[in-house]
């Protein structure tokens, strides 16, 4: 075959594709290796016609195409090349983002071959001799049926090379596997709202249909997953479940396996080793896999057979990528649903914003769960403790105090909430009012005391705890308010006979940690727990009886027009672990402004009330999502130069900018992170494709603006900003 010219991205960030020579025939999702300056690079072959003008002498060629694997499929494609318009982020890096690591490198990939080993006629016949006894016991268990490599090993050490020499002398082959049926596991009799919701979930139209399910806390919405998904599965159909966190797969996964026992189930998310990730990731690709459960990244895993997409707890802003590619996987979710054609069903307590006012306008359906799943469960009875005049006790008044020891003489599970690990926020001196500042970010170092640490939560700069001020010398250096570390420490001379149980992002790094958790909650072993965000999510406590809720007014502050949503989420979640089970629930929040309206529609359980206040202001001051918005955002060394070169884009793009609104520049909410100052420009527009076509022209003026900074400065676009 002669040359033909191909375009390539790599993940590089450069804005559109190269073009190369090959020799080979390749086809658009090929993984090739290509030359790039004086490297060897991994490229993906996209779709596009190369530019003309080029003399084929100027082109370098393709050297080598992987294709152990076969190219990545269309749909794939379109989902990265939607992500890279949409975030106005270069294509190579968005689908060098969405590819397991192994899969970046210029490199093959062989897929190992799972299918089992069984004789063929001529092994049935060749009946190892007597001393042969490892190939005698293989061959033996051969002949009671198949056998995969991991099985065969756990009969011989020497499987794998007797196997191979087996296959070469066509004494064995490779096992189609047989299709399944599905199987279910036992599942219990939906309520009458949980019954409901199935119905019209599984008669509603063919074809895309967002659907938003909105059930109280503990309403069983998990429950309708599974029976819908049920339905999937019987028909052959793929199912993606997005959950926000990490620590929600483990209990998750295990409520899966005994619904789906004979099903294939992979998970995806960041703390897999490499390798189960990339074979999880595989047989999702191939189809061998039902079921795919994950976190954000999992949005972009291709699924051949994709009939159905789950978004549990929607609302959550785990769902946002915060650096590279910012993307939001529920609004990727939507899109892929929508190109596939199946209907999408976002979960959650608390929607967000920008779901409800979707439900407002129509274009999604929303289905109600407004009572317990379990039978005797009630939504708990949530009661203020105002704290403007009580005494704390190391940060708890006399009701909260007064209400663990209730629970603990009566064997039931308490959970103390807090969102701030560590032992104490700030370390500070009494005598010249110095506090311990982190040297790299405009925010305080957190006192670890178990490790006697100081640490930045944003940047983790690490310092040991002075034994004197390093200001003024003197000795008396106190911690001020309270940790999770502090906390524990706290109750454990309150209440000496409790168990108590901190989780928190230090005590759960472990691999293996949520498991043991489970373990030891299920098992009676906790008297109370201790925690922050980690435990307002999904968790299931059937003994927990008391949700008491710490320092939450710090919300209330903040200057981030979210923040009032977020707050009223996350107590709606906290206090929802509460009463789920036969014992009735109380939630106490100490608050200093019990007369706020958050606190009293927490108290009325009126998420619907809330939300349209919250919707009425957001449009009354044309904040999302009554506009659509963007940051364009620049860090240098010092803010003066992140000012300046904002400045001079604003003075440049404004023309451009008919329908946009452009403010700032200003500095960023936390102005130094890491030892960078930030700024950032709001770009906002009552219309979306308005936005979008000023967005399309910046990325080529930037980077020329850039350049007069040198290397010193960086910005980067943030389409639909979680974070201001």
């Amino acid at each position: 075959m002669g040359l033909q010219r191909v375009q390539v991205v790599v993940d590089l960030p450069l804005f559109g594709a190269f073009t190369y020579l090959s020799h080979f025939p390749v086809s658009p999702g090929q993984r090739v290796a290509v030359p790039f300056g004086n490297r060897q690079l991994c490229g993906v072959v996209v779709t596009g016609i190369p530019p003309e003008g080029l003399p084929d002498s100027q082109l370098k060629q393709v050297e080598q195409v992987f294709d152990s694997l076969p190219p990545l499929s269309a749909d794939f494609l379109a989902l990265a090349e939607f992500a890279a318009a949409y975030y106005h982020f270069p294509l190579g890096q968005t689908l060098f983002t969405a590819l397991p690591t192994a899969l970046r490198e210029a490199r093959d990939i062989t897929p190992p071959d799972e299918r089992p080993y069984g004789l063929t006629d001529a092994g049935l016949a060749a009946m190892p001799a007597a001393r042969q006894r490892a190939r005698l016991a293989l061959w033996q268990a051969l002949g009671d049926g198949p056998l995969t490599q991991t099985q065969a090993r756990q009969l011989t050490p020497q499987a794998g090379k007797i196997l191979a020499d087996w296959l070469a002398e066509g004494l064995v082959h490779r096992v189609e596997p047989d299709l399944q049926p599905l199987q279910l596991g036992p599942s219990p009799q939906l309520n009458a709202d949980q019954q409901a919701a199935l119905d019209a979930l599984s008669s509603g139209p063919a074809g895309f249909q967002p659907w938003l399910l909105h059930g109280i806390t503990g309403s069983g919405k998990t429950e309708v997953y599974l029976q819908r998904i049920a339905r999937c599965l019987a028909q052959r159909q793929q199912v993606l479940v997005l959950v926000p966190e990490i620590n929600l797969t483990p209990q998750l996964i295990e409520r899966f396996i005994q619904r789906f026992p004979a099903s294939r189930i992979a998970v995806q998310h960041s703390q897999l080793a490499e390798g189960e990730r990339l074979r999880n990731w595989l047989d999702a690709w191939q189809g061998r896999a039902d079921i795919i459960i994950g976190t954000r990244l999992s949005v972009f895993t291709p699924m051949p057979r994709l009939g159905m997409i789950v978004v549990d707890e929607e609302h959550d802003g785990s769902f946002k990528q915060q650096d590279g590619l910012r993307y939001h996987a529920r609004d990727l979710a939507i899109w892929r649903a929508h190109r596939a054609g199946i209907p999408i069903v976002l979960g959650s307590a608390t929607p967000s914003l920008e779901t409800v006012a979707n439900v407002e306008a129509g274009r999604y359906r929303q289905l109600k769960l407004s009572q317990r799943a379990h039978g005797a469960a009630k939504l708990p009875q949530v009661r203020l403790v105002d704290t403007r005049r009580a005494k704390l006790v190391e940060g708890l008044s006399e009701p909260v105090i007064k209400a663990l020891a209730a629970r603990l003489e009566r064997q039931e599970m308490s959970l103390v909430f807090i969102n701030r690990r560590g032992y104490a926020p700030v370390l500070a001196c009494t005598d010249c009012g110095w506090t311990s500042g982190c040297p790299r970010c405009s925010t305080r170092l957190v006192l670890h005391l178990l490790e006697r640490k100081l640490r930045c939560h944003h940047c983790g700069w690490e310092e040991n705890v002075p034994h004197a001020c390093p200001e003024c010398g003197a000795p008396d250096i106190k911690p001020l308010g309270e940790g999770t570390q502090r906390l524990e420490s706290a109750l454990g001379r309150l209440f000496p006979t409790a168990r108590i149980l901190r989780i928190d992002r230090d005590t759960t790094q472990r691999k293996q940690a949520w498991d043991d958790i489970y373990r030891k909650v299920h098992a009676g072993e906790v008297d109370m727990l201790v925690g922050t965000q980690m435990l307002a999510k999904g968790h299931d406590f059937g003994t927990l009886s008391l949700v008491t809720v710490l320092n939450a007014d710090g919300g209330l502050y903040s200057a981030d027009y979210r923040a009032s949503e977020r707050l009223f989420a996350q107590l709606t979640q906290v206090a929802g672990r509460a009463g789920r089970a036969d014992a009735p629930g109380e939630v106490l929040v100490q608050t200093q402004w019990p007369e706020h309206p958050l606190y009293q529609a927490l108290v009325a359980h009126d998420f619907d009330g809330f939300a349209a206040s919250l919707l009425q202001e957001r449009r009354q001051a044309a904040f999302p999502p009554a506009v659509y918005q963007a940051l364009l955002r620049a860090d240098a060394a010092e803010l003066a130069s992140a000012s300046a070169f904002l400045t001079q884009v604003r003075q440049q793009v404004q023309p451009l900018a008919a329908e946009v609104l452009i403010s700032g520049p200003a500095p960023a909410l936390m102005v130094r992170l890491a030892n960078r100052e930030r700024a950032q420009l709001v770009l906002e527009s009552a219309n979306r494709q308005a936005l979008h076509r000023f967005l399309d022209q910046l990325p080529p003026l930037l980077d020329a603006q850039a350049r007069q900074y040198g290397r010193g400065l960086r910005w980067s676009l943030d389409v639909d900003p979680q974070e201001m």
